[in-house]
C-alpha cells in the first residue's frame, strides 16, 4: 500500500511525497492536511477489468474511401440523442480533424472538416483535435460541458509537414456550434510547448494527444486537468503527464514526473472515465512488449496511478488490426461497453470497434 504521510501546517511551497512519488503543490495560504490516496486494491482492479473488458471485435467502423488516407483518435460524445465522434486524417501534409455523426454507434456519417491546414500559422501543417470537457460519468449522458458559453477542444498542432513531425505543441480552439461541421475558432499561441521555460525531462522535446476534464472536486486544487503524452530530449520514449488550470487559458505542468510510464516505448492518449469512486484512465501502450496494445490504471485522486498488471483490454488479433490495435474511446451504453480504438492491418490505418456484447 501507498504510505500516507501528514504534511505540517506551512505557508508558500509544500513539498510531500509517497513511497513511488513526490509532488510539489502550491499554495497562497495554509494547509492544514493533505494526504495521499491509498492505491487501487487487486481485487478493485479485477472488478474494473471485468466491468470494461470488450472481447468481441465488431470491426471496422470509419475508414476513408481514399485509402492513401489514415484516420486516427476517436473522440465519442453525444448531443441531443445523437452520437457524435471528431477523428483525425493524415493525407501526407498532416493532420486535419473531422466530425461524424451516428444514430447507434456503430454507423458513421462524415459532417466534415473542424480544423484545417492554414498557412503562415504555428499549426499551420498539423491540427488534431480532441473535445474536451466531456462528461466522464460511467454509463453516463456523454454530453460536452460549456464553458464560458463556449464548446473547447485541445489540438496537437505544429508546422511542419509530414507524420507527426517537428515539434509539436497543443492548442486550443473553441465553438458555439459543437455539432456542425464548421472551422473551429482557434486561440492565437500554444497552450503547451517543450520550448517553455518550465518544460520538464519528460516533455522538452515534444508533445502530442491531449485530454482536458473537469475536475469537480478539485482533488488537483484545480478546475481542469489535463492528460497528455510526451517526450523528452533525455526521455526519448512517451508518457503520460499532467497539467492544471483554472480558467482553460493558462496551464501550469503538475508535478515533476509523468503519471504513466515505462521508462521505454509508448504510454499515450488517455482517456478519463469514473466508475464508482474510482477513476480509470484508458490508455494505450506500444514498443515495451510486442505491439500497440490498449491498458488501463485506476485512481482515487487523478494523481496517483495504479497500473493494470493482467492481459490486454485490446491487442492484435484480427486482420484488420493485426498490426496495432491502439488509442481508446471507451463508453458504457444501455449496458454494452464500446470500447473505439485506431486499427492498424490490412485495411490501413482506421477506427474499429470492440464490444462488451457480440453486436455483429
Amino acid at each position: 500500500m501507498k504510505i500516507a504521510y501528514l504534511v505540517i501546517i506551512i505557508s508558500g511551497l509544500i513539498s510531500f511525497s509517497s513511497c513511488n512519488q513526490i509532488d510539489k503543490i502550491e499554495t497562497n495560504g495554509s494547509l492544514e492536511f493533505t494526504s495521499l490516496s491509498k492505491d487501487v486494491s487487486h481485487e478493485e482492479m479485477e472488478s474494473i477489468y471485468n466491468e470494461v473488458k470488450t472481447p468481441f471485435k465488431y470491426g471496422v467502423v470509419i475508414e476513408q474511401p481514399d485509402s492513401t488516407k489514415m484516420i486516427d483518435s476517436p473522440t465519442i460524445f453525444r448531443n441531443n440523442g445523437v452520437w457524435y465522434m471528431t477523428y483525425i486524417v493524415y493525407d501526407g501534409q498532416g493532420y486535419e480533424t473531422w466530425l461524424t455523426e451516428s444514430d447507434d454507434l456503430l454507423h458513421w456519417k462524415s459532417k466534415g472538416r473542424i480544423m484545417s491546414f492554414t498557412e503562415d500559422t504555428w499549426d499551420a501543417n498539423q491540427k488534431a483535435g480532441y473535445v474536451s470537457l466531456i462528461n466522464t460519468e460511467w454509463g453516463g449522458d456523454y454530453d460536452v460541458e460549456k464553458y464560458h458559453d463556449k464548446y473547447w477542444m485541445t489540438y496537437l498542432g505544429g508546422s511542419t509537414s509530414g507524420y507527426e513531425a517537428g515539434t509539436l505543441k497543443i492548442g486550443l480552439a473553441n465553438t458555439t456550434t459543437l455539432t456542425k461541421g464548421n472551422e473551429w475558432n482557434r486561440i492565437n499561441s500554444p497552450l503547451l510547448s517543450p520550448e517553455d521555460d518550465d518544460a520538464l525531462w519528460f516533455d522538452n522535446k515534444t508533445i502530442y494527444k491531449s485530454l482536458v476534464i473537469r475536475d469537480d472536486e478539485k482533488l488537483t486544487g484545480h478546475s481542469f486537468v489535463m492528460y497528455y503524452n510526451a517526450k523528452g530530449d533525455t526521455a526519448d520514449y512517451e508518457s503520460i503527464a499532467m497539467a492544471v488550470s483554472d480558467d482553460m487559458l493558462n496551464w501550469k505542468r503538475f508535478g515533476e514526473h509523468p503519471v504513466i510510464t515505462r521508462g521505454k516505448g509508448i504510454c499515450g492518449d488517455a482517456q478519463i472515465t469514473k466508475i464508482g469512486d474510482i477513476y480509470v484512465m484508458f490508455y494505450f501502450g506500444a514498443f515495451w512488449k510486442p505491439g500497440a496494445f490498449e491498458r488501463f490504471a485506476c485512481s482515487y485522486d487523478l494523481v496517483n496511478w495504479t497500473d493494470w498488471d493482467g492481459e490486454d483490454l485490446i491487442a492484435p488479433s484480427e486482420n484488420f488490426d493485426s498490426r496495432y490495435a491502439h488509442k481508446p474511446w471507451v463508453i458504457k451504453w444501455n449496458g454494452i461497453v464500446y470500447h473505439f480504438y485506431n486499427a492498424v492491418g490490412d485495411k490501413g490505418r482506421v477506427i474499429a470497434l470492440a464490444t462488451s456484447k457480440d453486436l455483429r
